[in-house]
């Protein structure tokens, strides 16, 4: 089937199209062609924009805006999507982009090819029925490294706006926020995600003289368990209580009679906005330096909890959500991270989409 955008700009063929393209991150494989395809036939400036950094994979991005006035209302999102897993226990092409029954099957259904489909349709629509000056802009901003590292995406690409002095008044991101039924969901922000890796150092000994040797092992446990028990917050206003996560605790020690040199663990903290990945990084030490020894802390902030609290931007996706679902949305900020982590840093950004209980997953 081909991949390549529909005329007329239907949204359920163009989601078809658009799944049709393995885009994998971070490859691209045509979906970038299709949505520059489709807006340039609307009227829309196009400009790709790929980028590089030593060590990551280089990524195609794309930028359309049409309009040269404020407001600019910016719908973002990104076309790549995570591996389809084990193919055969798929019960269709994983980018066939098939429909049975009433539903739509393959990558990028859910998380969140259809979402910018829909994006377009409702650009062509609003172009087509009020002409191309309609007193402000509307722009896309595209990125295909969402599912990765998100180093080549979404920031880079509002680097680049903002050294070209273009201005960005509101956002809409497109992942699937409704839990089980569209339009049950309107997220206004996201917590914060911290990933820590701990080692403790210890001396390797044998298990017969434990008192030759230094065991890092009760020094890493009692740190665990210092660092489970303590009981972060009790949530804010707009989010729920922080929570820290334990993924996994590994010594590399296949011999059962030698003490172990080192002792790790990892652990990621998902939290709101009482805190900050530098004062979770902070807390981590004092609880290690409780405890004492000698240990090694690694880490990495996926993003900072943030929210934009209800107004205008929420309220009027949420009245045009009402009007076609029938469902009144709730605000929420549950769930992971996404790239308006890095939108909420130049103007106020909500996310709504599709129903989410299948993305990511096999069909």
């Amino acid at each position: 089937m081909p991949c390549r955008a529909p005329l007329p700009l239907d949204p359920l063929q163009l989601s078809q199209a658009l799944i049709r393209c393995a885009s994998v991150t971070p490859a691209d494989d045509g979906a970038l062609d299709v949505v520059q395809d489709a807006l340039t036939a609307i009227g829309f400036t196009c400009v790709r924009l790929p980028f590089s950094e030593p060590g990551t994979a280089d990524v195609d991005n794309l930028y359309a805006r049409i309009g040269s006035t404020a407001p600019n209302f910016c719908f973002a999102g990104h076309l790549d999507v995570v591996p389809v897993g084990d193919t055969a226990a798929w019960t269709t092409d994983p980018f066939g982009g098939e429909i049975r029954g009433e539903r739509l099957y393959g990558r990028g259904a859910a998380d969140m090819k259809t979402a910018i489909a829909c994006f377009i349709a409702a650009a062509d629509r609003f172009v087509t029925r009020h002409g191309p000056d309609f007193g402000g802009s509307i722009s896309l901003l595209i990125t295909g490294d969402e599912e990765g590292p998100s180093i080549n995406g979404t920031r880079k690409v509002l680097a680049w706006l903002k050294d070209r002095g273009e201005t960005l008044d509101a956002c809409l991101v497109g992942e699937p926020t409704s839990p089980a039924k569209l339009g049950e969901m309107i997220k206004i922000g996201r917590r914060g995600s911290l990933n820590a890796t701990l080692t403790v150092h210890g001396i390797q000994g044998h298990a017969a003289y434990p008192h030759l040797a230094d065991n890092p092992i009760p020094r890493l446990l009692q740190i665990l368990g210092v660092l489970c028990e303590t009981r972060l917050d009790e949530g804010s206003g707009y989010f729920d209580p922080s929570h820290l996560a334990i993924t996994s605790i590994d010594v590399g020690n296949d011999a059962a009679n030698v003490i172990p040199a080192h002792a790790r663990a990892a652990f990621n903290i998902r939290f709101n906005d009482r805190h900050t990945c530098a004062s979770l990084r902070a807390w981590i030490d004092h609880c290690c330096a409780g405890v004492g020894g000698r240990y090694a802390l690694k880490t990495d902030c996926s993003g900072e909890a943030f929210v934009t609290p209800p107004g205008p931007l929420s309220a009027v996706i949420a009245r045009a959500g009402a009007a076609v679902t029938g469902q009144t949305p709730a605000l929420s900020t549950t769930g992971g991270t996404s790239d308006a982590r890095f939108i909420k840093d130049v103007c106020p950004v909500v996310e709504f989409g599709m129903v989410g209980e299948t993305a990511h997953k096999i069909d």
